[in-house]
């Protein structure tokens, strides 16, 4: 055990206003899945699907030193509250407050994952930091993030997302952040908005409810709704920062040069000229990046720090990962995008592929899987993406879903590759989906499995 543990059961008291059931504790770690649980972990007995209470004693046994419990359980010690989660809320903001640390908070329609992790770059480059892991993004995920924040962070970054209107702005107040960002506002969870995107440009606008005294607005002044982000960050006080095209914008994006192991990047910052290189090479990168910059800038890191982060930053798993197939009818490149999809990403994936030059013979291929939660306009969604992948100039599109059969019926003849009703099946067939010297984009919505296909055409040789 730490000199310094994380948690002590009295400094849990503290926080929750709970009652100490057993002797008292020290805890280096917190999680509320029992399978998950690290010696000196503290066990979060959460009510879901399934409840947690049932798992304490499996908790103690994998090496739990405490719980945060409704009730005593069997196994150890816990810490007694009448609600679990708003102990956990209660844990996030108390360690919140025991530190100095400046932190920074993202949403988004799309990036809000790998943008997360570019600014965790560098804040790790720059001091002792801290921030969400995979997407930890919501109601549980946030305050899990911050009552896990060591009391020596200096800086700390969070993702925060929404699936209905009316959760970001508590989550934005939990972090209460020194800086907070808009990545872009597109047609995304769209259905669960009467307005649509102006609905979830919004929600996405109640991120700068939570700012810190004087804290820092950044968004997006290229989207279709900057007017709805920017009357948002207004209300809030603080400083404005902007990233775009435009003349007008703080970090302003001038060129940007895909390549061969990612991209250059010429842009404006506060006026000054910059250049610098990217580990990324899709062309959504370009406005990333800036919006990297301006929170790094807000958060004290050094713009020679920030770059250098930039440059070393690799595509996350299913968000851009590139790799050469050795399969067995000649090497091809596959670039996994499974993770997520919607009209936004893929518009600016498909041009990305569209920038890459195949080997001799090589074409540049798509399989796309349906976007999902788009309600009424799915259809139409759908079958625009038609403009774009021509725009692109792509040679072969292979779908799976019945949304992408609209777009799919779509294409022109010479486009059209192979159509299955589920990914499953179009995976079952990935030999036919690629040749030698093609370059193979994988795109979809997780919830329909686009990861089957992109896993299945790795499958086919060894991955470099």
């Amino acid at each position: 055990m730490p000199e310094t543990p994380l948690w002590t059961s009295a400094e849990i008291v503290a926080a929750t206003g709970g009652t100490l059931a057993g002797p008292a504790f020290e805890a280096t770690g917190l999680t509320y899945n029992s399978r998950e649980i690290a010696p000196g972990d503290l066990f979060l007995a959460l009510k879901g699907a399934r409840d947690g209470h049932d798992f304490a004693a499996a908790a103690f046994a994998a090496g739990a030193t405490g719980a945060l419990a409704e009730h005593a359980v069997d196994g150890g010690p816990s810490v007694i509250v009448s609600d679990t989660l708003r102990g956990l809320e209660a844990l996030g903001m108390a360690a919140r407050d025991r530190t100095s640390a400046r932190r920074g908070a993202v949403t988004g329609s799309v990036g809000k994952t790998s943008v997360t992790q570019a600014i965790k770059a560098g804040l790790d480059l720059a001091g002792p930091s801290h921030a969400s892991i995979k997407s930890y993004n919501n109601h549980i995920g946030v305050p899990l993030t911050l009552a896990r924040m060591p009391r020596t962070t200096e800086r700390a970054v969070f993702e925060i997302g929404m699936n209905a209107p009316g959760e970001i702005a508590p989550l934005s107040r939990m972090v209460r952040p020194h800086a907070a960002c808009v990545t872009t506002v597109g047609p995304v969870h769209i259905e669960a908005f009467a307005d649509g995107e102006a609905g979830v440009a919004a929600e996405k606008a109640a991120i700068f409810e939570g700012l810190a005294e004087d804290g820092v607005a950044v968004f997006n002044a290229d989207v279709a709704f900057a007017a709805v982000l920017e009357a948002g960050a207004r209300r809030a006080g603080g400083r404005i920062a902007t990233f775009g095209s435009g003349a007008g914008c703080d970090a302003r994006l001038i060129d940007f040069q895909p390549h061969e192991t990612g991209a250059r990047v010429r842009a404006e910052l506060f006026g000054r000229p910059i250049d610098f290189q990217l580990a990324q090479s899709g062309f959504h990168w370009g406005l990333n990046s800036l919006c990297v910059l301006l929170m790094l800038d807000a958060l004290d890191v050094s713009l020679d720090t920030a770059l250098a982060a930039l440059s070393e930053f690799q595509p996350l798993a299913g968000r851009g990962q590139t790799m050469t197939v050795h399969a067995p009818g000649g090497d091809f490149t596959l670039i996994d995008e499974s993770y997520n999809a919607n009209p936004l990403s893929m518009a600016a994936g498909f041009r990305s592929l569209g920038a890459r030059q195949p080997s001799a013979g090589g074409r540049r291929v798509v399989v796309l899987t349906d976007m999902l939660e788009l309600g009424d306009q799915s259809e139409a969604l759908h079958e625009g993406l038609a403009g774009p992948i021509d725009a692109a100039g792509l040679d072969l599109v292979h779908a799976a879903g019945p949304e992408m059969k609209r777009l799919y019926d779509d294409l022109p003849g010479s486009r059209q590759g192979l159509w299955r009703e589920t990914a499953a099946e179009l995976a079952a067939e990935a030999a036919m989906l690629v040749g030698k010297g093609d370059i193979v984009m994988v795109k979809g919505s997780n919830g329909s499995k686009a990861s089957l296909v992109a896993k299945a055409l790795a499958a086919l040789g060894g991955a470099a």
